[in-house]
Parts: C-alpha cells; sequence; structure tokens
C-alpha cells in the first residue's frame, strides 16, 4: 500500500481546512470594517473618510457598494459553512476522493447573490440620503422610519415565506438532496439558489441596519449573531416567531416614546 500523497492528505482534512479558509474570509471582512466603523464615530480621517463627501460619484458609490458587499459576506457566509462541509464531503465521496473547485465555485454563486442585495442596499442608501431620511452617519433620522422598519421586519418574521426560506436555509442535507447538480457549474448554481433562499429568509432584518446605523457595530454584531442562532439552532422557526413579535412590540414601543 502506497503513503498517502499531499493531495490524499489535504482532502483528509478538507472540512478543516474548508473552516479556516472561510474564517480567513471572514476574519479579512471584518477587519475592513470595524476600522471603518470605528472611525465613522470618531475622527473620520482614516479608512471612513471617504464617506464624508458632497459629491457621491461613481467611485463614491462603488466603494460604497463594497462596503455593503464585505459586510454582508462578513455577516452571511459563517451561516452558510454548514452547507459547505455537508457539500464537500458528498462531492468527494461522488467524484472518489478526488478534490474538485465545487465549494468555491458554490461560495462564489451565495457570494453573487448577495452582492445583488448589496448593490440593492447602496442604492436604496443613496435615496433615503437624498431624501434625509438618513444622517450622514448613515442613521435614521426619523423614530417614525425605524419603528416601521421595526415593525416591517417583525411582521415579515411571521409569514410563510419567511417560515418557508428558513427551513430551506437550516437544512443542508434536504437542500442538498433537492438540489443536487454535478460539476463546478452545478456547485455555484447551487450557491446561488441557497443564497436566494438566504435573502429571502434575512432581507428584512438587514434592512434594520438603516433603523439602528449602517456602521453601528453593535447591531452589525447583533443582527450577525441572531441570524447565526436562527439557522444553526433547533429555535428555528419558533425563535422566528418569537422575535418577530419582539421586533413588532419594539416598533410599537418607538411609537409610543419617541414620537
Amino acid at each position: 500500500m502506497q503513503p498517502p500523497t499531499i493531495v490524499d492528505r489535504i482532502v483528509r482534512h478538507e472540512r478543516l481546512l474548508l473552516g479556516m479558509t472561510l474564517l480567513a474570509v471572514c476574519l479579512g471582512c471584518w477587519a475592513w470594517i470595524v476600522p471603518m466603523a470605528r472611525d465613522m464615530y470618531g475622527a473620520m480621517s482614516g479608512p471612513a473618510a471617504w464617506m464624508m463627501t458632497a459629491d457621491w460619484d461613481a467611485p463614491h458609490l462603488l466603494l460604497l457598494g463594497a462596503m455593503w458587499t464585505v459586510m454582508m459576506a462578513g455577516m452571511m457566509l459563517p451561516s452558510a459553512l454548514p452547507l459547505m462541509l455537508v457539500y464537500a464531503g458528498a462531492a468527494r465521496r461522488r467524484a472518489d476522493g478526488r478534490p474538485g473547485v465545487g465549494v468555491p465555485a458554490m461560495a462564489a454563486g451565495y457570494v453573487l447573490v448577495w452582492t445583488g442585495f448589496s448593490v440593492g442596499a447602496t442604492l436604496l442608501q443613496r435615496i433615503l440620503s437624498a431624501g434625509l431620511v438618513l444622517s450622514p452617519m448613515m442613521e435614521a433620522r426619523s423614530p417614525l422610519f425605524s419603528a416601521a422598519l421595526l415593525i416591517a421586519a417583525g411582521v415579515y418574521q411571521l409569514t410563510p415565506l419567511k417560515r418557508s426560506c428558513l427551513a430551506s436555509c437550516s437544512a443542508p442535507i434536504d437542500f442538498l438532496m433537492r438540489r443536487w447538480r454535478d460539476g463546478a457549474s452545478g456547485a455555484f448554481r447551487m450557491g446561488v439558489e441557497h443564497g436566494v433562499s438566504c435573502v429571502g429568509c434575512c432581507w428584512a432584518l438587514m434592512l434594520l441596519l438603516f433603523a439602528g446605523g449602517v456602521m453601528n457595530l453593535a447591531v452589525i454584531g447583533a443582527l450577525t449573531a441572531f441570524v447565526l442562532v436562527e439557522k444553526l439552532t433547533p429555535l428555528g422557526l419558533r425563535g422566528a416567531r418569537l422575535t418577530g413579535l419582539a421586533l413588532i412590540a419594539l416598533g410599537v414601543w418607538v411609537l409610543a416614546t419617541r414620537l
């Protein structure tokens, strides 16, 4: 019996490598977002200085879109790790142990969908800023607007579409059994489909960034933690319902106390 090759060793530890790679990507995202957020609430002379422009030309819009994309990748990729781990093992078995490019292709499809969401969020932010709904600090000026976002997000948590998307996002084995496609192109398409389900699950929650502050680290961290709990723990649908009711109650409280 021949000793294992370097490739064999890599394949044997693919899940560890995948987890470490994903962790590195997420840390890279946060390594850009955190200093920018801290500078935004500080001197605004460092990574966030470009946000203080009065002329939102194409380069500044591209930077804003990149900020949203990196933020969404850092917040959402950890919740997609179970799907990629299950896919990596299944793909290796179907390919007789030969490693492939399926996981990077799946991750690319997933991030592409959230990039599309980020483009929409960028345009929405500029519309809200132009209408003076958001301050230069990317925070809601009106308690009424914040309350509307909270109540809308809470109501969405209780809808059948939310339940359907969350069920798809939180069951990677079932998702792969129903949607499996071979090859890198198939993995990319599955990544896109999973990304669509995740956007369907979380878009209303992500829009709460406009209520609490787009670059508010406490809000970003809280939403990231909630998405992980909602998708990766047994709370699942029950947690979504409870959170929906809590968001509605918080929105009503804002209306009652801030107006």
